[in-house]
Parts: C-alpha cells; structure tokens; sequence
C-alpha cells in the first residue's frame, strides 16, 4: 500500500502557499512539486515567511500591551 496521510493543513503551509501564489511561482509548483524549486525561489519564501511572522507576534505583542494598560 503506497498511500500516503494526507497531512493537515497548517498556517504555515497557507502562508507558504499563499506567497509562492504572489511570487508567481505556483504553475512551477504544480508542475515540479517544492523540490522543483531553486534555492533562490525557496529562500525568498522562506525570507518572507520569517518577515510576516516577526510582524504577526509584533502586533500580537503590541495588542496585548494595548489590553492590559
């Protein structure tokens, strides 16, 4: 049996997939799979993912200061 589990979706995959969407790179995706890819490409998504969730725990951060003064 070669079936594989079908993995849940996490917001890290959406955020993934989502600037590989604005990138441009998703008909690459579709065709090649990840691992087609040049590092260059991989980085950039990377790069951009570790951008966005240094932003998201800062306004998270930046809301919770807001709620307990």
């Amino acid at each position: 049996m070669n079936e594989r589990k079908k993995k849940k979706e996490t917001s890290e995959d959406k955020m993934k997939y989502e600037i590989a969407k604005e990138l441009g790179l998703m008909d690459k995706i579709k065709e090649k799979g990840w691992g087609g890819l040049t590092a260059k490409e991989t980085g950039r998504i990377g790069g951009i993912m570790t951008v966005r969730k240094k932003a998201k725990a800062k306004a998270k951060k930046e809301e919770n200061n807001k709620i307990s003064d």
